[in-house]
């Protein structure tokens, strides 16, 4: 959010730090992927321990309408079940940040280890 402030012959832009509230799991895939994308653009952020704090899950529920994590709430507007990547995209296009070349410190878009496809061994068919 860009805040004007200045006289007839002189403006200075300031944009204002987001107010952001994370609820996420502790070591889940996704929420690190919020976490890396939040550290990437160097974003301070309340990071609320849905597991371990059922006070924090009962609060996420209650705001986004839904049991599924990560959910972010920016400046008031919660995102509900949100990746890495789609937290960037969205706030890249809302104006929360700008872009940088800094990669993640961790996949952003990776589901939680249980979450992830078994291998399964190929077995052939002989005919």
């Amino acid at each position: 959010m860009w805040q004007y402030i200045g006289t007839l012959n002189t403006i200075i832009a300031t944009m204002s730090t987001p107010k952001i509230i994370a609820y996420l799991k502790p070591t889940c895939g996704w929420s690190q992927g919020v976490r890396a994308v939040l550290r990437k653009y160097d974003l301070p952020f309340e990071d609320r321990d849905i597991i371990n704090d059922p006070l924090q899950r009962q609060q996420m529920i209650e705001k986004s309408g839904q049991m599924l994590s990560p959910c972010v709430e920016i400046n008031g507007r919660m995102l509900p079940d949100i990746s890495g990547e789609e937290l960037e995209a969205w706030m890249l296009s809302n104006g929360i940040v700008s872009p940088n070349n800094r990669a993640p410190d961790a996949p952003i878009n990776q589901p939680c280890a249980h979450e992830m496809p078994e291998s399964a061994p190929v077995n052939f068919k002989q005919g």
